[in-house]
C-alpha cells in the first residue's frame, strides 16, 4: 500500500508547541482526535484524481475558505468553498502538488501539504451540483432505474436468459410475503425511549428495524415488479404497502428523533416506490406519500445541516455517516416534487461522493469492524444503483470502493464462518451482501470472489443493477494477493493460499481508531482460522449497544487475544474521544512468499498503564504456523497475561501440550518463553447455542518487564521448534524455517 496512516504524532506535537502563538499554529490541524483530518497530506499517492480536500475549520468560522494549489512552485488552481472541504469537478495532471487553504477573510494560510498524482490515480470526476441537477429533473421516471429497465417484454433474449430467473425468485418473495409479513403499525413499539439503555427498549429499536426493513424491502420490490411486468397484483400489493408506512406517524416510534434507521427505511421505499410506480400512482395517494417522505427527510437534514454541516467537522458519527447516503439518494429522487429537495440535494450530494468512509483512508478497509462493513455494503447496494442511474456518478468506479471489496475479499474470504474484529464479530456473514457489492466490479478478483461465494444472489438487488453484470464480462476470475495491509485502519491480513478454501487465515489489528464507535480495547489483537473455521477467536457476543455486557466483557482486551496484567486489567475502553487517541498502529508490514511478518505499537491503548505493549508476529507460511513475540513493559511491577479464546474444548494432554480442535480443524499452541503458567478462566455465559473457551499464560510473579513467545501450530504438526543464537541475535526455529527475534 502507498499510504502511510495517519497518527496523533502531528496532535502531540500542535500540543507541545501551543506556547508559540497563533501566527505560527496550523490552524487547519484539530488538536481534538474526533476532528476531520486534514487530507491529501505527507506526498500521499492519491488514489483518485482529483482528490478531495479536507481541513479543520478556522476557529472565526469563516463565510468561505480560499484553496490554492501548486505545482512545481506554480499556482495552477484556486478554489473557493464554503464548507471545510471541497472536491474539484477536473482531474489533475500528473506531478506533485503542494496546497494550502485560507480563511477567505484573511491571509493566514494553513501550512503546505503536499501530494503526488500519478498514472496509479483513478480518473473520477463528478459534475457542479447545479449540473447534476438540471439534468436529473428531465430524466423521466423511474430515474433510479437503469434505462433499460422497462417491461419484460421489451427485454433482450440474452437479458431474459440471464435475468428470468431472477425475477421468478423475487415475484416468489414478493407473492409470499403478501400474506407472510403483517401490516405494520405503530402499536407496535409502545414504549416511550429513555436516555438510559434498558433490555426492553433494546428489544423495541430492534422490532422497529426489523419490521421497517421488512415492509420497505417489500414495498421497493412490489413497485419494481409492477415497473417491469404490468401485472396489477404487484400495483396492489405496493399501494397497500405504501398507505400502511404512510399512516405511521413521524412523531411515534418510528421518527427520525426515536429511531433514525427506521425513519429513513420508510423514506427511501416511499420515494423509490413513487419513482418506480409513475403515473399508476394516483394523485392524492401520490401527494400524501410524498409529504411523508418530505416530514421524514426533512428531519434527518435539519439534523445533519446543524452547525453548518456537522460532520464536516466531526464526521465520526456512526449513524450520520449513513443517513447522508439515505438524504443523498432520496433528495436525487425527489427533485421536482418536493421543494425542500434542491436544498438536500445541493448540501448532501457533493459531500457524499467525496468523502470515503469515514472508516478508513482512501484506500479502502473498515475500521468498526467487517460485521458493520456488511452493513455498508448492504447500504451501498440499496444507494448506489439508483444514484448512478439518476446522476450518471458511478460510486462503484470511485477507488475507494475497489479498496472496500478488496477489504472484504481479504477478511471476509469464502468460507469464513464469522466476521472479525468489532461488533458483531461472532456473528455469521450474510454472504449475499458482499457477492452483490462483488458484482458491480468488471476485475478478476471481484469475479474470483463472486464465483466463490456459494449462496444465491440477492434477487431486489441483482434485478436493479447493471445489464449484464460487470462482473460477469470477466473472461478470467484470480484471487487477489495472499497478503494485505491497510494502513489507515491498521489492519493486515495472511493467508497461506487465499484462492484455496483449505486455506490458513491470520488477521491482525493494531488501530488508529481505537476502541472508538463499534470497535473494541483489542489493539494488537489477532484472529486465527483454519478453512473458516475460527481456531484462535475473540470471544463474548453483541446483544446490543452499551449493554453490561458489551462494557464489561465484550469489547475489554481479556476478551480477545491480547495481552492483560494483574488479573485482566486491559487497554482503556471507557469514554468517547478518549477511546479513539487510545490507539496503536501497525509499525511494519513485510510480505514474502514464505513468510508474512507485522509488527504493532498498542502502548497508547493502555492509557499511561504500560510504558510500552509491542507485538510481532510472523505467519510461517511454508510450515503453516504462526509466531507470536509480545514485548511488555511498566513502570510499577506488572503480572502479565497471554490472552486466547476458542469456541471449543482447550485440551491440555498429561505432557502439558495444548491444543482445540474445531470441526475437525486443530491448533497447538506451543509456549516457547519461560516464567508462565496455564490456566483456563471463565467468561460470562455464552450466546445460548454457542461454545466458548477462554485460556491464559501468566508470568510467574510481578515485574517492570516480560516476554512471551508463542508458536501456534497450525494442524498440530509437531515441527521442530527450537530457540538459540546467530551471533548476538536469537533465532527461533520452526521446522525449516527461521525467524531472527529482536532482542
Amino acid at each position: 500500500m502507498k499510504f502511510a496512516k495517519y497518527t496523533l504524532v502531528k496532535v502531540a506535537l500542535l500540543l507541545v508547541c501551543s506556547a508559540c502563538g497563533q501566527a505560527q499554529a496550523d490552524w487547519a490541524l484539530a488538536t481534538d482526535p474526533l476532528a476531520v483530518r486534514t487530507l491529501p497530506d505527507n506526498r500521499q499517492i492519491q488514489p483518485q484524481n482529483p482528490p478531495s480536500f479536507t481541513w479543520s475549520r478556522h476557529p472565526l468560522s469563516p463565510a468561505s475558505y480560499v484553496i490554492e494549489v501548486k505545482l512545481a512552485g506554480t499556482v495552477v488552481s484556486t478554489f473557493t468553498s464554503a464548507r471545510n472541504w471541497y472536491l474539484p469537478s477536473k482531474k489533475f495532471a500528473a506531478g506533485t502538488y503542494s496546497w494550502r487553504v485560507r480563511p477567505s477573510t484573511s491571509n493566514e494560510w494553513s501550512s503546505p501539504r503536499t501530494f503526488v498524482i500519478d498514472a496509479t490515480s483513478k480518473v473520477f470526476e463528478v459534475p457542479e451540483s447545479s449540473t447534476l441537477r438540471a439534468a436529473i429533473v428531465l430524466r423521466p421516471r423511474p430515474r433510479g432505474l437503469e434505462d433499460n429497465a422497462t417491461f419484460f417484454a421489451s427485454w433482450s433474449a440474452a437479458k431474459r436468459a440471464d435475468r428470468s430467473q431472477v425475477l421468478t425468485w423475487l415475484s416468489t418473495e414478493v407473492i409470499r410475503n403478501m400474506t407472510a409479513i403483517a401490516p405494520v403499525s405503530d402499536a407496535e413499539w409502545p414504549l416511550s425511549p429513555g436516555k438510559v439503555r434498558t433490555a426492553a427498549n433494546e428489544a423495541q429499536n430492534a422490532r422497529v428495524i426489523s419490521r421497517t426493513n421488512q415492509s420497505s424491502r417489500q414495498l421497493e420490490a412490489a413497485s419494481l415488479l409492477y415497473r417491469v411486468t404490468g401485472e396489477n397484483q404487484y400495483l396492489v400489493e405496493a399501494i397497500a404497502r405504501g398507505d400502511q408506512e404512510a399512516a405511521l406517524s413521524p412523531n411515534g416510534g418510528t421518527s427520525f428523533v426515536n429511531h433514525d434507521q427506521g425513519n429513513r427505511a420508510i423514506a427511501q421505499s416511499l420515494i423509490k416506490a413513487v419513482d418506480n410506480l409513475g403515473s399508476a400512482l394516483d394523485a392524492p395517494r401520490r401527494a400524501a406519500w410524498l409529504e411523508m417522505v418530505r416530514v421524514r427527510t426533512n428531519a434527518m437534514y435539519l439534523d445533519l445541516a446543524a452547525q453548518t454541516g456537522r460532520l464536516d467537522q466531526y464526521p465520526y458519527d456512526s449513524h450520520a455517516a449513513s443517513n447522508i447516503g439515505f438524504l443523498t439518494l432520496i433528495s436525487t429522487l425527489s427533485l421536482g416534487d418536493i421543494p425542500e429537495a434542491k436544498d438536500w440535494f445541493d448540501f448532501s450530494f457533493r459531500a457524499f461522493v467525496s468523502s470515503y468512509s469515514v472508516w478508513s483512508g482512501p484506500e479502502g478497509g473498515f475500521a468498526n469492524g467487517t460485521a458493520y462493513a456488511e452493513y455498508e455494503a448492504d447500504y451501498a447496494l440499496q444507494i448506489w444503483p439508483a444514484l448512478a442511474y439518476a446522476t450518471k456518478v458511478d460510486l462503484f468506479t470511485k477507488p475507494w470502493a475497489s479498496g472496500f471489496l478488496d477489504y472484504l475479499m481479504h477478511f471476509v474470504p469464502p468460507g469464513s464462518q464469522t466476521h472479525v474484529f468489532g461488533d458483531g464479530h461472532e456473528s455469521l456473514p450474510e454472504i449475499r451482501m458482499m457477492k452483490g457489492f462483488a458484482a458491480h466490479f468488471a476485475t478478476p478478483a471481484a469475479a474470483w470472489y463472486y464465483k466463490n461465494l456459494i449462496r444465491t444472489d440477492d434477487s431486489l438487488a441483482t434485478l436493479q443493477a447493471p445489464y449484464p453484470l460487470p462482473v460477469a464480462t470477466v473472461a478470467t476470475p484470480a484471487p487477489p494477493g495472499n497478503s494485505a495491509y491497510y494502513p489507515s485502519i491498521g489492519w493486515a491480513a495472511m493467508h497461506s493460499d487465499i484462492g484455496n478454501l483449505q486455506r490458513t487465515s491470520v488477521y491482525f489489528k493494531s488501530s488508529p481508531y481505537g476502541s472508538f464507535n463499534h470497535s473494541h480495547g483489542d489493539q494488537n489483537g489477532f484472529v486465527l482460522a483454519s478453512a473458516g473455521v475460527p481456531l484462535l477467536t475473540e470471544s463474548g457476543w453483541y446483544d446490543w449497544y452499551d449493554s453490561p455486557l458489551w462494557s464489561s466483557w465484550y469489547r475489554q482486551t481479556k476478551a480477545h487475544n491480547a495481552l492483560t496484567f494483574d488479573n485482566g486489567q486491559g487497554q482503556l475502553v471507557d469514554g468517547y474521544e478518549t477511546t479513539m487517541a487510545r490507539n496503536g498502529r501497525i509499525t511494519a508490514f513485510a510480505p514474502k512468499a514464505t513468510v508474512d511478518y507485522v509488527a504493532g505499537d498498542a502502548t497508547l491503548a493502555y492509557g499511561g498503564q504500560l510504558t510500552s505493549a509491542l507485538r510481532k508476529l510472523w505467519f510461517l507460511r511454508t510450515t503453516d504456523a504462526v509466531v507470536v513475540q509480545d514485548q511488555v513493559t511498566s513502570a510499577t511491577p506488572r503480572v502479565f497475561e497471554w490472552n486466547f479464546h476458542t469456541y471449543a474444548p482447550i485440551v491440555v494432554d498429561a505432557g502439558g501440550a495444548i491444543s482445540v480442535t474445531n470441526q475437525g480443524r486443530k491448533v497447538c499452541v506451543v509456549p516457547v518463553s519461560t516464567g508462565a503458567r496455564f490456566e483456563k478462566r471463565t467468561g460470562p455465559p455464552p450466546q445460548p447455542g454457542t461454545y466458548e473457551e477462554h485460556g491464559v499464560f501468566i508470568k510467574s510473579a510481578a515485574a517492570l518487564s516480560g516476554e512471551f513467545l508463542t508458536v501456534l501450530d497450525v494442524g498440530c504438526k509437531k515441527p521442530l521448534i527450537k530457540l538459540g543464537k546467530s551471533g548476538t541475535a536469537r533465532t527461533l526455529t520452526v521446522g525449516k524455517q527461521v525467524v531472527t527475534l529482536p532482542n
